[in-house]
């Protein structure tokens, strides 16, 4: 029962995302950033991004060695144990209904959250040594989170389709809200299609112009922060540190959402035969 009710609130959210509309600033505002980015040589476009696929990939496969996602996996085992005691290895994470595993992953992305809430009120205050480093640690940090929900629902993030598939939906969940629904269609028919859990045959390539919208959004935030780190309160930017925490924590809330949807779905689907 619980199973179709999760189901059934991971359809609508679907259908949220797949009847979106963009209103008419969105519009004019994606037309032209593809305006503006199409005049770059498309030499420049194909290194430059290029050179962003192979820095995510790093990422990831840095963040899997550290001893900080080694101690969130036997966390995430721990917890696990609780709800079936033989649990041994990340797979048998599998063993749990979708609650258990949704109520785990919750944990993991609640911390993530506020990880992310404490790092943009410090680069709120208005530092360029943390302005400079925002970028980078938020998508670090987002692509753990990621990560960690991949991990809660019994999926080892460093086989190489397990891989390519947490930076897709990483991707996806980065998209502008008027992409997302293309996206999440391309990502069930991955899961749905796919032959081998263990070897990627599909396409290599992240990021593109249509991603460009989320540094961009990125830039701006370090540019709101810059104009009101002078209006102190008590000696403190208020302003500039409010507008770094709440920027941050809505996009890793919104990136974690659109993680534990999609493995709530793969696991309905690859368990439970929905």
């Amino acid at each position: 029962m619980s199973s179709r009710r999760v189901y059934e609130q991971i359809k609508d959210w679907e259908e949220q995302r797949l009847n979106y509309e963009a209103n008419d600033f969105e519009m004019i505002y994606a037309s032209w950033l593809q305006d503006s980015f199409q005049q770059i040589s498309p030499a420049l476009q194909e290194k430059f991004f290029s050179r962003l696929d192979g820095w995510l990939f790093h990422t990831h496969a840095f963040l899997q060695g550290t001893n900080f996602q080694m101690e969130a996996r036997e966390r995430i085992l721990t917890i696990g144990r609780i709800f079936e005691n033989d649990i041994k290895q990340m797979n048998d994470m599998k063993k749990l209904n979708v609650d258990q595993l949704t109520y785990i992953a919750d944990q993991q992305t609640a911390r993530s959250r506020l990880y992310s809430f404490a790092q943009g009120g410090l680069t709120g205050t208005g530092g360029l040594f943390l302005l400079g480093m925002d970028f980078p640690l938020m998508l670090g940090m987002n692509l753990r989170t990621v990560q960690l929900v991949g991990l809660t629902f019994g999926h080892e993030m460093n086989h190489p389709y397990e891989m390519m598939l947490s930076l897709k939906v990483f991707h996806a969940a980065t998209l502008p809200k008027r992409l997302q629904g293309a996206a999440w269609e391309h990502l069930i028919a991955e899961v749905r299609h796919n032959p081998s859990p263990y070897l990627y045959e599909g396409e290599d390539d992240l990021t593109g112009s249509t991603w460009i919208e989320h540094p961009l959004k990125q830039t701006f935030k370090s540019l709101f922060i810059l104009m009101f780190r002078k209006k102190l309160f008590q000696g403190i930017p208020l302003v500039s540190v409010a507008i770094g925490a709440q920027s941050n924590y809505n996009l890793t809330k919104r990136i974690s959402e659109f993680a534990t949807k999609f493995y709530q779905y793969r696991h309905l689907i690859q368990q439970e035969g929905m």
